[in-house]
């Protein structure tokens, strides 16, 4: 049965040495030596984070403005962009990284965009179905006969819906799904249009909660360990930038760690970055620790921020397959490459 999401929440510079990585056969790699050269111009890097300016984004924000990026040698210039976007942008070379849902790069890879995941930023599955406490639903059985809200019958939570129902032996055709293409479903729960929506676990039930009204979520990662928003890159760019792409992880996977220990420190860097989420503090804070929870898989910690759970991506080839959503056969080894650091 999906579990109710819970709503809780090395101050160190990066070594000028940044241990970076070759690949294995399997789509892993093992650290090698590396580390910036003063005498060369920055690695310049263009890094699309997804929509809009977020404190959801703040390990980029903090790992730039304290430097984190300089010291692996790297020039960092953000974009923001929706996830279908960045997917195409990326595999083009466009962009050197972007944010996206692994549940994008399947079906990409699949049609031929040659695009890999390096590292994952959100280990639970951050899209979710949230409902009112006073729904009564519990439980994803709870969902036949029932509205549900949802912006487009696509992505990251069409997949996860249909998972969803799917665990408790129901169809999409057994609720009645309401579309909401504006991204206004949180509110057509709030007012009672619809009974529950599909949703992220950092967002929209955040924000019922500090409304005031106590919120129930519903999450995928007990039915299908679906990968979740990471790091991507293309093909040709790890080949030209290996170097480069290993550092910018490394020093984003320490502002991660960093910000799990001291959220204040990530909240900061973000209203630095994105002045007016200032006049929203304690809402920002909130949406922060709950974005936090998601940077590990069910039951993880700070130590394993970035890890790539290579079965879980098995099982969601096997998945979206079924979905019909895997155009050609792919394997793990087309889809991921782990990019490690030692630890700091």
């Amino acid at each position: 049965m999906p579990r109710p999401f819970p709503l809780r929440t090395l101050a160190a510079a990066v070594a000028a040495a940044l241990l970076l990585v070759a690949c294995r056969p399997a789509g892993e790699a093992s650290p090698v030596p590396s580390g910036p050269d003063a005498s060369k111009a920055p690695v310049a890097l263009t890094v699309g984070l997804g929509y809009i300016p977020s404190v959801q984004f703040a390990p980029f924000y903090l790992a730039q403005q304290r430097g984190y990026y300089s010291s692996a040698g790297l020039a960092v210039t953000f974009q923001n962009k929706i996830d279908p976007d960045l997917v195409t942008l990326v595999g083009a070379g466009s962009i050197d990284i972007g944010v996206a849902d692994g549940t994008s790069v399947i079906p990409a890879r699949s049609q031929g965009i040659p695009i890999k995941y390096v590292a994952t930023i959100y280990g639970t599955f951050p899209s979710i179905v949230f409902a009112k406490a006073s729904s009564g639903i519990t439980s994803a059985a709870d969902l036949a006969g029932k509205k549900i809200g949802i912006p487009g019958k696509y992505g990251s939570s069409w997949v996860m819906l249909q998972a969803l129902l799917g665990s408790a032996d129901l169809k999409v055709d057994d609720a009645t799904v309401v579309e909401y293409p504006d991204f206004g479903q949180g509110v057509a729960v709030q007012q009672g249009a619809v009974d529950a929506a599909t949703g992220f676990a950092n967002n929209e039930p955040v924000q019922m909660e500090l409304a005031g009204t106590d919120a129930v979520v519903l999450h995928v990662d007990d039915v299908v360990a679906l990968p979740g928003p990471g790091l991507i890159v293309s093909d040709a760019t790890l080949a030209a930038k290996e170097r480069a792409i290993a550092g910018f992880v490394s020093a984003t996977l320490e502002a991660m760690r960093e910000i799990a220990a001291d959220p204040s420190s990530g909240l900061d860097a973000a209203i630095a970055a994105v002045p007016e989420l200032g006049s929203q503090r304690d809402t920002q804070a909130a949406i922060l620790d709950a974005t936090i929870a998601t940077w590990s898989a069910p039951g993880g910690t700070a130590d394993s921020f970035g890890a790539i759970d290579r079965d879980g991506w098995q099982a969601s080839i096997e998945y979206l397959s079924k979905l019909g959503l895997v155009k050609n056969p792919v394997k793990v080894d087309d889809l991921v490459q782990r990019v490690l650091a030692e630890p700091l």
